[in-house]
Order: structure tokens, then sequence, then C-alpha cells
């Protein structure tokens, strides 16, 4: 008989619970799941408990192997025999001892307990007993030991799967220069909290009007955006009123590459949710037309409603795809950006969930990515300038794309520019303190 359950409305550790269900029962991403609950459910809550919520979400999430781990330790069964409800609690418990250190020991136990009693009383006992033995330990643990298996003491180190961790390994062994050893600080980078990036409005204000007004600091490697650590309230207004809106450092390079000028013709292929748009609708003054495609139809309001936020009349956003140009496009272009879908394995700190896709499902991407590529370099004008990006970090989708479309064009070359190097560049996040990215700029020759 199924033990009844007692929902307690505006907690944000039982909204946390029934998010958590929610992500492993229907694959949801995380922050579809938490806009979609906050909507629904957060308006009673407090800033400071939206705040526990989504961290708590967010958080379980990412630190979920390394949870387990906890929870295989010092139970009396692996997390994996646990009833569901029981190991989710437990998770949430130890998220808050381990890593929230706002939150009072006592109240992160018997918070947790309570939520237990309403979920699932039976494991109310087991999950008092492995969060006071966490307590006990002084929240230390044995580790793995990294002489004897080291994947797995980074797996757990990291809460990073093993098959990912070599596939950063191999793209860091890739680079021209000896980076093997930084495979600890580039899994330490990719769980740490991501600075938010705001590319100002420059038809409206400077970047240090920006800074003025929602403090933070300029960026040096891109001097039109402004990096803070929260996205606050001051933040927020200002991306309502169309002075600022979010975009990475990683991203804004591969947008500020493209080199748009006023007056020109910009397509940029698999456009949503339209950041590089915008970015270079700015660089070219809203003068000339930038042709926003994406495959969904669905998602181009994003793009609309951005626009218009934003003052830029010259964006055009059409459903189209890009294996697929628009024949009125064909070699007409005068710059192309294709930032074409990928694994995403680059930004997993700001979408915990990638992490756990199997590296092996991102095998046929590459020949998708070069059907993308070999569509957006038909639109480009003799002269003109292509440049592809994605947001990862695997070779096969990033340097072995380019270098195969450039065996199979070759029209087009490798073009030198500052903020690429040799044409092509990898952003590591431990390194450049952007998202993992990858970008490659290239040129059509003269007719």
């Amino acid at each position: 008989m199924a033990e009844k359950r007692d929902i307690r409305e505006n907690d944000p550790r039982e909204m946390a619970f029934r998010s958590l269900a929610a992500l492993e029962r229907d694959g949801r991403y995380a922050n579809m799941e938490i806009d979609a609950r906050l909507k629904k459910e957060g308006a009673q809550l407090s800033p400071a408990d939206r705040g526990l919520y989504t961290r708590l979400v967010y958080g379980v999430t990412e630190r979920r192997l390394t949870l387990d781990y906890w929870i295989d330790s010092l139970a009396s069964r692996p997390a994996d025999e646990l009833d569901r409800e029981v190991r989710d609690a437990l998770r949430i418990g130890l998220y808050q001892l381990v890593y929230m250190d706002r939150v009072p020991d006592h109240a992160a136990v018997s918070e947790t307990v309570e939520l237990t009693k309403r979920v699932r009383r039976s494991g109310a006992g087991l999950v008092n007993a492995v969060l006071r033995s966490c307590l006990r330990a002084g929240k230390q643990i044995k580790w793995p030991d990294p002489g004897t298996d080291r994947y797995r003491y980074l797996e757990v180190k990291h809460s990073v799967p093993a098959a990912l961790i070599r596939m950063y390994e191999a793209d860091l062994a890739a680079q021209s220069v000896d980076r093997s050893g930084e495979l600890d600080e580039l899994l330490t980078a990719l769980n740490r909290e991501p600075m938010v990036g705001l590319r100002v409005n420059t038809l409206r204000l400077t970047a240090e009007e920006a800074e003025e007004r929602v403090g933070g600091e300029i960026s040096r490697t891109a001097p039109d955006m402004v990096k803070l650590t929260s996205l606050t309230e001051e933040a927020r207004r200002g991306i309502e009123e169309g002075l600022w809106f979010v975009q990475d450092e990683a991203s804004r390079i591969a947008s500020r590459a493209v080199g748009a000028l006023p007056g020109e013709l910009i397509a940029d292929l698999c456009a949503c949710p339209g950041g590089k748009t915008f970015s270079m609708a700015m660089d070219m003054d809203n003068r000339g037309t930038v042709r926003a495609l994406d495959l969904h139809e669905n998602k181009l309001s994003l793009i609309r409603r951005g626009a218009e936020r934003l003052g830029l009349t010259i964006v055009k956003a059409e459903a189209r795809d890009a294996r697929n140009p628009d024949p009125e496009l064909l070699g007409r272009a005068d710059r192309v950006l294709c930032d074409a879908p990928c694994s995403g394995y680059g930004v997993i700190a700001k979408k915990p969930d990638l992490r756990y896709k199997d590296p092996a499902a991102a095998e046929a991407l590459p020949r998708i990515q070069r059907e993308i590529l070999s569509g957006a370099s038909s639109c480009v004008r003799p002269g003109g300038v292509l440049v592809y990006s994605t947001c990862t970090l695997n070779r096969a989708e990033n340097e072995d794309t380019v270098r195969a479309f450039l065996e199979e064009h070759p029209e087009f070359a490798l073009a030198d520019d500052p903020l690429l190097p040799g044409g092509m560049r990898t952003f590591f996040p431990h390194t450049d303190g952007t998202d993992g990215f990858f970008a490659a700029k290239m040129t059509r020759r003269e007719a």
C-alpha cells in the first residue's frame, strides 16, 4: 500500500524535491523545469526562498555523482538501491551540508527529515542517520584512490562522468602546447558558478555608463560587456528596458570575429535565442540587414521580441533549415555566422544536466555540422567572411569539422584574427574565464 503524502505548498525544499523527480521522470532540462515551476508555484516565495529552490535544483543536479558517492559511503544501502524519494531527500540534505555554508547544519538536517516524513515516512530514520553521520565525520569522506583509478577519483570529485573526462583530456592534450596537466583545473572551472555577462546595447549607452549603473566590471576581452557575479534586480530591469542582454564573453567574441559593418548583409544561421544576432546588429549601428535564420519557427519569437526590446530594426527573423539556404541569399551575404547545434559540453556549469549525456550520442553531430556549415558557406559572397562556432569542448565537433570542411571547400581558407590567432581558437573556462567555446574564421576567395 502506497504511503500517503502530505504536500506542503511554497516550501523551497519540497519544490526542489518535486523538480528533481520531474527531471528524472521526464528528462526535462533543469533550467526549463525551474522556470516552469517558479511561474506556477513561486509567486508566494520570498527572494531568498526562490534562490534556495533554484540553488538546490541546479546544485543537486550538478553534484549528483558526488552526492551518491556520499550516500554509498554513509548509508546501509547503495544510493541506487534506495527508494527514489529517499535518495532525492538525501541528495538535498547532503548538498546543503556539504556545499551550502549559509544553511545552518541543524536546519539542513531537520528540514530534510521533515521533508522525508511527508514524501516517504518510512525513510525518515535512514535520512536522519545518514545526515548525522555526515556531521559526525566532520563533513569529510574518503575519496577513491587516484593512484588506483584516476578517472573514478576525478568522476567522484567533480561529479563528471568518466567518459566525458576522457573526452576533455583528449581535447586538452590535442592543443598546440602541452595542456594535459590542466585536466583537474578544467573540471574545477566547469563546476564553478559562472559570471553573468551583460552585452551593453551601445546604441543607447556606453559600457562605462552600464558599469556605473549595475556595478561589476568591464570585460577585458569584450569591452562592450559588463561582468557581474549574479543577475541583480538592477540588471534585470535593464534587460527589460533594452539596455543590455545576457551573453557570455566567448559568445560575444565569436560575434565580434564576424566583423559586421554598417550597411552590410549578414546571415546568422542557427540564430536562436538571438544573442549573437543582437550583438552583430549593434556592431552595425543598426544599419544594413541581419537575416536571423533558425530551423524552429516556434523559437523565433525570442529573436523578434528581443530585437524589438533592444530597438534593433534591421533584424529579420525567419524559419529556415541552414542545410537548404534561401536562394536569394546564395553568394550574396557579406558575412555569415554559423553557430552550429552541438553537444554543449563547454557550458555544463550553466546547464549541469548536459554532463550526464553519453559522449557517444554526439558522434553523429559532426556530419550534421558539416552539412550545416556547407549550406552556410554557399551564402557567402566572394571575399566574404564565414565564422563557425560551437559551445562544446569536443575536437570532433570543432577543429576536425572545420578541417574536413576546408578540404571539401578549397575556395575557403582560415583567416587570421586578433581574437582567433591562426583562424581558430578553443576557449577554456579555467584559462580564459569564459564558457567552453570554439570559433573559426574563414574567408571565401575572390572569384
